[in-house]
């Protein structure tokens, strides 16, 4: 086993119950690497977002190889940084940060462990027409990789309908130079029934479905069979909608395996070493399952 511990950290708020950590901690174990991951949770330590140029220089200077970064950070490490992944620099949001002897190196590992975790879970369904609903963070890492695996029509749904114009202008900047690029539009959300009565798949990219948020983000009514479905929600991991899409029998994808598939580039990116996704995914399961049984204990004893 090598001796010398890759240490790794998670800057953001809210971020000590992350499930991050323990996954990547149990792959490193089952490689036989010895790998330290610590939430630096800036709720916890009492630190101000704006404080994240001397949580960088701390974290370098305490000896750290990696971080991972979210909310609200994402943004915000860019100007810190010394070279940016191409992909991450075009969406505008990194998550992962190598602290390497020649300075700060930042990925985008959300959009590529969206796109992997699609082509796993949800390989050959068709793609010419998808609805994304929710334009934020996740929203724009996950549009990225819809159009890499292939949506000719992306619509782009949102709440706040300004915010999902901007995504799809953003979007067609960068996608639709070549002549046959993709098509990307932004629409209300009262448009949503025409919509899916013609779209391939849907993806959920709202809070809708949490734990802290319950629900559905649309009538269950508009779901079809024909439809795929995928949430990124995965507290819990079968939401409304993912139980409302299967009992129609739709294919679908969970949160979790976006969870999962952006772990497994990170950890190749921090290790050098891929990592086995099937293994990380059940480990991850039994983490969610560990998870919702201490909730569900702690609601019977209320």
């Amino acid at each position: 086993m090598n001796h010398r511990a890759t240490l790794m950290g998670l800057v953001g708020t809210g971020v000590t119950p992350s499930l991050t950590p323990p996954m990547h901690m149990a792959e490193a174990h089952a490689q036989g690497l010895n790998l330290l991951f610590r939430p630096l949770d800036l709720t916890t330590l009492g630190l101000e977002p704006e404080r994240l140029p001397e949580i960088l220089d701390w974290a370098e200077r305490l000896g750290f190889d990696a971080l991972n970064i979210t909310h609200p950070c994402k943004q915000s490490v860019i100007p810190l940084l010394d070279r940016i992944d191409p992909l991450a620099r075009a969406l505008g949001a990194v998550n992962t940060v190598l602290l390497t002897p020649s300075g700060r190196v930042g990925y985008n590992t959300d959009t590529t462990g969206f796109e992997g975790a699609f082509r796993g879970g949800l390989g050959g369904v068709h793609t010419k027409s998808v609805v994304l609903l929710g334009a934020g963070g996740a929203g724009s890492a996950v549009a990225d990789a819809l159009i890499r695996v292939g949506t000719r029509l992306l619509t782009i749904v949102d709440l706040d309908t300004q915010r999902a114009e901007q995504l799809a202008q953003d979007l067609d900047g960068r996608h639709s130079s070549a002549a046959d690029g993709p098509r990307i539009r932004s629409a209300s959300m009262g448009a949503l029934p025409e919509l899916l009565a013609t779209a391939d798949g849907v993806v959920h990219c709202t809070p809708v479905g949490m734990h802290d948020h319950p629900g559905i983000p649309f009538p269950a009514e508009l779901l079809r069979p024909e439809l795929w479905v995928a949430d990124i929600v995965y507290r819990p991991l079968e939401t409304q909608l993912i139980l409302a899409a299967r009992a129609l029998g739709c294919r679908t994808l969970d949160g979790g395996a976006m969870a999962v598939g952006q772990a497994v580039d990170t950890f190749r990116l921090v290790t050098g070493r891929d990592a086995d996704a099937t293994r990380m995914h059940q480990h991850f399961q039994s983490l969610v399952n560990d998870e919702e049984a201490r909730s569900e204990t702690w609601r019977s004893q209320k």
